[in-house]
């Protein structure tokens, strides 16, 4: 394994085996919902589980590949940090313990969607609307390492990561029937790509070889 990931991966294990204000770990938790954050602090993508924070979680960020992944919804690479609403629902039956978390989920989906400059995250499906929740304390953690965090977060490594993940993600919709929601994360990861790219733009002064009379 290459050493940047298993470096990732031991973070993001760490979290995992961290505890919440009651002494249980973080990962150990059967219920909750969680969040990814970019390394602008945007949240990009929002989830529930029913079989376990940590066995959720990382299948999305690990080898073990989710629809979500699969399709090029989410890019592993561009998840910096780990946000997690952890759920003690035992004390409710099968349904409303489905109930309480797609209102859970709901209630964090509008939370993050109000906190992102796009207004915007890359869920093809988006939540049930249902009322919203009270939530638990959350827990977060940033998954990177300070030894590889500055080339990750350099932007013109993420402009690329992003226009090739516009690439598959657009590939797969011409080659078979996708949902409206597909053609939504497509036009959400264009958006994310020109803010970065115009934001990089910024980074190099007006010069007398970029005037268009010449």
């Amino acid at each position: 394994m290459p050493s940047d990931i298993a470096a990732i991966r031991k973070e993001i294990s760490a979290f995992f085996d961290s505890l919440d204000e009651n002494g249980r770990k973080i990962g150990g938790h059967k219920w909750g919902v969680y969040a990814f954050y970019d390394y602008d602090g945007e949240p990009i993508y929002v989830g529930q589980t029913y079989e376990g924070v940590r066995s959720r979680i990382s299948r999305h960020l690990t080898n073990q590949r989710t629809d979500a992944v699969a399709m090029n919804v989410l890019d592993p690479f561009e998840v910096a940090e780990i946000r997690v609403w952890p759920l003690d629902l035992k004390h409710l039956n099968a349904d409303e313990q489905m109930e309480h978390l797609d209102r859970a989920e709901f209630t964090v989906f509008q939370k993050v969607v109000a906190e992102s400059k796009l207004g915007a995250v890359l869920n093809e499906k988006l939540p049930r609307p249902t009322s919203l929740v009270e939530l638990p304390k959350h827990y977060s953690q940033r998954i990177i390492p300070e030894s590889i965090y500055p080339h990750r977060k350099h932007p013109d490594t993420r402009i690329a990561r992003r226009a090739s993940t516009i690439a598959s993600l657009a590939r797969v919709i011409s080659e078979r029937k996708v949902s409206k929601g597909l053609r939504q994360t497509l036009l959400t990861q264009a958006r994310r790509l020109e803010k970065l790219a115009a934001e990089r733009l910024k980074d190099f002064p007006k010069d007398d070889s970029d005037d268009p009379s010449d």
